[in-house]
């Protein structure tokens, strides 16, 4: 299986993190091929940096079709996720997608632990779109500005564990969700040191990509995802363009 992981920021110290935890996760015939936006931002925290996000992946998706059995989009939110389920007829799987389905199957109230204080509110209408907002304990959140993304684990170790530890004494989560991509892998150390499931957004798309490709479940010919009408376009990038053509041949 050929997996795609796409980090729609411009942060290439946080592709290093995604890629960490993919590659520990992944089983043994999965080829992993990273990729970083080539423009955009460092970390996506506001609806219109996720516009730019959901670009940058679509760009992307469109450069190398023919080369990878499923996409994982690789930041929380899930930047264009809907819209690529769309273009492409392999499996495309997002972070946020991933771990609320995997946090749904082990407790019933979760709470989110996230990088800023600005992210909260995009976080809470994704988990609204996702049908798991009645089951949203709390989204908890780092104050402190950050200076590098690829360090935010260890510049707020401390922090990043205290709120954990709010989440499930003052908020009652029965899991937590580690949200972002600058937070790759760091579930895997916390284990220990908390009461509840602890889950990563990498690794649970990297098992859902896997998943969905060897069950081969089929692509949409009808309903909302089936391909979109056939229209003119002027004026696209030559990556987009070849996704229009794609879904139009």
């Amino acid at each position: 299986m050929k997996l795609l992981i796409v980090n729609p920021n411009i942060s290439r110290s946080v592709t290093d993190l995604i890629e960490a935890e993919a590659r520990r996760v992944a089983a043994p015939d999965t080829v992993i091929t990273m990729a970083t936006a080539a423009a955009g931002v460092a970390y996506i925290e506001t609806r219109f940096e996720a516009l730019l996000g959901a670009h940058a992946v679509a760009t992307i998706a469109g450069e190398r079709l023919g080369e990878y059995d499923a996409l994982l989009v690789a930041a929380f939110g899930d930047p264009g996720l809907q819209a690529l389920k769309e273009a492409l007829d392999v499996p495309v799987v997002g972070m946020t997608e991933a771990a609320l389905m995997t946090a749904a199957q082990l407790g019933q109230r979760i709470g989110i632990i996230a990088i800023s204080h600005r992210i909260t509110a995009w976080y809470r209408e994704c988990v609204d779109q996702y049908g798991l907002l009645s089951r949203l304990a709390c989204i908890r959140h780092l104050n402190d500005p950050l200076s590098d993304p690829g360090t935010v684990q260890v510049d707020h170790a401390a922090r990043l564990l205290e709120l954990c530890r709010q989440a499930v004494s003052e908020d009652g989560a029965d899991v937590l969700i580690l949200a972002g991509a600058p937070l790759a892998g760091l579930a895997r150390s916390l284990v220990g040191q908390l009461p509840v499931p602890v889950v990563d957004g990498v690794s649970s798309g990297v098992c859902q990509a896997e998943l969905l490709v060897r069950l081969k479940p089929g692509i949409a010919r009808q309903g909302s995802f089936a391909r979109q009408p056939i229209k003119d376009n002027a004026g696209l990038q030559s990556a987009i363009v070849t996704l229009l053509n794609y879904q139009n041949a």
